[in-house]
């Protein structure tokens, strides 16, 4: 079956195009989910429910994006919504080599002679850039999951956002800023500590 068939399918509740849709989505949607998620079984029950919605409401799909870009879109929200669900702080797990943050760890942490317990610091700083990403504005987190960690190009994100492509380089621009700036700090700060001690 041909993918421009699909949506017109769907509508009619078409068994067969259901199943395409998920072999051809499946794997990439529960990523997305994964992504925020950081639980293989809550991205598998949000991917569940990405499909169930989809299945449910193809009718308000007006082929104004690619189906595929409005997949993504339930995806991103429907996770957004289990981790509001979760109400803790720490929504986000995105790892420093995915940031590209490595330099700014680097640069940041306190020297070696200062920390005499070298793997409590780096689990230190681990807590901290979890901490710190979770506390970014949501568009900024979401656009920089979407990019950094998930793949998508800035035009793909910018589909799924509803936004413009200089919007969301613009987001994760201002999102790197902020975790530098606020890693920095505190890392100046801990610095200064030690040294007057």
């Amino acid at each position: 079956m041909d993918i421009q068939d699909l949506p017109e399918k769907l509508r009619s509740h078409d068994q067969a195009a259901f199943r395409q849709l998920v072999e051809q989505y499946g794997t990439r949607v529960a990523n997305t989910c994964f992504g925020f998620l950081k639980n293989k079984q809550d991205a598998e029950d949000t991917a569940q429910d990405v499909f169930i919605e989809v299945y449910r409401s193809i009718g308000e799909f007006r082929g104004e994006s690619q189906l595929s870009t409005w997949i993504y879109r339930i995806a991103v929200t429907k996770s957004l919504n289990v981790i509001k669900a979760r109400n803790r702080k720490k929504r986000i797990g995105l790892f420093k080599h995915v940031l590209g943050l490595e330099e700014v760890m680097q640069d940041a942490k306190a020297p070696d002679e200062l920390n005499p317990d070298v793997q409590v610091e780096e689990k230190e700083r681990m807590a901290l850039l979890l901490e710190t990403i979770a506390g970014l504005p949501e568009n900024q987190r979401v656009a920089l999951t979407l990019h950094r960690l998930e793949g998508f190009s800035h035009d793909e994100v910018a589909a799924i956002l509803q936004t413009s492509v200089p919007s969301v380089e613009s987001l994760i621009f201002r999102a790197k800023r902020n975790l530098e700036k606020r890693l920095f700090r505190h890392f100046k700060k801990k610095l200064s500590k030690q040294t007057d001690n």
